[in-house]
């Protein structure tokens, strides 16, 4: 069974950092696309960042651009989203998800396997 689990998420002040991790089980991540998504509560999920497969190509939300940092160690099947500078409105309910090879912008829909989530909390 294809597994994502997120780990990482905690408590910090304004202004902080956090590292997320993504890892798989049952599969390897290196035929795919990741993607971190965000949903706080009363809000929709949305996108934060993606690495391709190989992880040549990087994208990122405009509002995390300069502060967040996503990258990938194929030989260890992990994904990892930094951040820095962290802001109480960064506050929510992080995800990674998979889909095969390719980026495929931002939107949920386009990613096909999904972790449970780890919870991110900015003090101000």
């Amino acid at each position: 069974q294809l597994q994502l689990v997120e780990s990482g998420g905690g408590l910090v002040q304004a202004g902080g950092s956090l590292r997320l991790s993504c890892a798989a089980s049952g599969f390897t991540l290196h035929n795919y696309a990741i993607a971190w998504f965000r949903q706080a509560p009363g809000k929709e999920r949305e996108g934060v960042s993606c690495i391709s497969s190989s992880g040549g190509s990087t994208f990122y939300a405009d509002f995390v651009k300069g502060r967040f940092t996503i990258s990938r160690d194929n030989a260890k099947n992990t994904v990892a989203l930094q951040m820095n500078s962290l802001k109480p409105e960064d506050t929510a309910v992080y995800y990674c998800a998979a889909t095969s090879w390719y980026c495929r912008g931002l939107a949920p829909s386009a990613y096909t396997y999904w972790g449970q989530g780890t919870q991110v909390t900015v003090s101000s």
